[in-house]
């Protein structure tokens, strides 16, 4: 087959392609990064398509967007193997795999109900990056599954 067979979402013209996320996980990941269309921007999602690295795949397209740092270390914690894709003018200007960071600030909401974060404190959600997960570093808290239930409102 060749690669014009295989195009299954047009190219965007500036903005952000995110590819090799784990097959199931885009929807995950546009809630993580607060994206719902709302902004009227376009974003194309390919779910569950073959990849020779992962078995299968998702893609998620966001025109008129780059993500910035906070949101690529974020995207990290549901999509360890994923690459960020720049573009502009229709071309790969920039092109990097995502790295987990020690610690994530801010993002997360820890479900303990007697942290210090979630009992109206000036404070901001601090969480130490594991293997399998995340330790909130006030009350040691372990987030090892679903993670994208326990972002932060935007």
């Amino acid at each position: 087959m060749s690669d014009d067979q295989k195009l299954r979402v047009s190219k965007i013209h500036n903005g952000t392609v995110i590819d090799h996320i784990a097959g199931g996980q885009a929807l995950n990941v546009l809630a993580i990064l607060g994206i719902d269309g709302a902004d009227g921007e376009p974003i194309s999602i390919v779910m569950n398509t073959p990849s020779d690295r992962l078995g299968t795949k998702d893609i998620i397209k966001v025109e008129g967007r780059e993500l910035s740092e906070a949101e690529v270390d974020v995207l990290s914690l549901i999509a360890p193997a994923a690459t960020i894709n720049i573009i502009r003018d229709y071309d790969v200007v920039e092109k990097h795999r995502v790295n987990r960071p020690e610690e994530v600030v801010g993002v997360l909401e820890c479900p303990n109900q007697h942290c210090i974060t979630t009992e109206n404190e000036p404070i901001d959600s601090q969480f130490e990056v594991l293997e399998d997960g995340v330790r909130c570093a006030y009350c040691d808290t372990i987030i090892r599954e679903d993670l994208a239930a326990h972002i932060l409102a935007g």
